[in-house]
């Protein structure tokens, strides 16, 4: 079955892939030149991310959605398992949000394009006035009621083990006043590892994405900038499968 698995993808799968990736980027870039950002840079990636993960054949599951009300802005903080963490967090979290990106994904030729002119954040080091940029980008967004998806972790794992979080978005979460939602990945690693690349031979395995409680803010300042942080982390971490339980250092980060 394996084997079947693997011609399977490599004459269907990953057409699939290519295809609706070039066409969800020019059907985000030309919606938001004509129409609303906000919608053309959320709903065509949700069926993205579905058809992607359903021509692939994963099976998703997805746990606590119960827990998100209607019409409040989240920060979604999760675990970086795999580039497949894109696809399960866009096509199942069901929530209009966006992403906190890195700057060098401008360069991607027609995603770059699409991921700028929907208004997602892309984070730029390049100095204080660039940061300050990321973060006043970002504040905008959920003042006008939408949430941001951040992975705290800033690369994904060499491992499918969590490392560090960074403060960034858990002071952010706190300078507005916003809960903070952990999000549980798990299959992603194993469908594929991070050493082998986006476009190699993929493993079948099921993915599943968890949304945990939201942790509300308790005061404001540092200590529940900290505390906030080792909420989530023990939230995240305890829905991860028994063998990547455990920090493991990411030298990427």
């Amino acid at each position: 079955m394996k084997y079947i698995y693997y011609i399977y993808q490599i004459f269907i799968g990953l057409p699939v892939i290519i295809v609706s990736t070039i066409i969800t980027a020019l059907t985000v870039a030309i919606g938001c030149v004509i129409g609303n950002g906000h919608f053309w840079g959320y709903y065509p990636g949700r069926v993205w991310g579905k058809t992607i993960l359903r021509a692939m054949l994963l099976p998703v599951k997805v746990e606590g959605r119960e827990h998100l009300e209607k019409n409040q802005s989240y920060v979604f903080v999760a675990n970086h398992q795999g580039a497949f963490d894109i696809f399960l967090i866009y096509g199942f979290l069901n929530r209009n949000f966006k992403w906190m990106m890195k700057q060098s994904l401008r360069k991607v030729p027609f995603l770059g394009f699409a991921c700028e002119r929907s208004h997602q954040i892309m984070v730029d080091k390049r100095g204080p006035s660039k940061i300050r940029k990321t973060y006043e980008d970002a504040r905008n967004i959920l003042k006008e009621g939408y949430s941001v998806t951040v992975f705290p972790e800033g690369a994904r794992t060499f491992t499918g083990h969590m490392a560090h979080f960074r403060k960034g978005a858990f002071a952010l979460a706190d300078e507005l006043q916003l809960p903070v939602v952990p999000l549980t990945i798990n299959g992603s690693f194993d469908v594929l590892p991070r050493q082998r690349g986006l476009f190699n031979i993929v493993n079948w395995h099921p993915l599943s994405l968890t949304i945990h409680e939201p942790i509300y803010p308790v005061g404001q300042g540092p200590e529940n900038v900290e505390a906030t942080m080792r909420q989530a982390y023990d939230s995240v971490m305890s829905s991860l499968a028994p063998e990547y339980q455990g920090f493991v250092e990411n030298p990427d980060q």
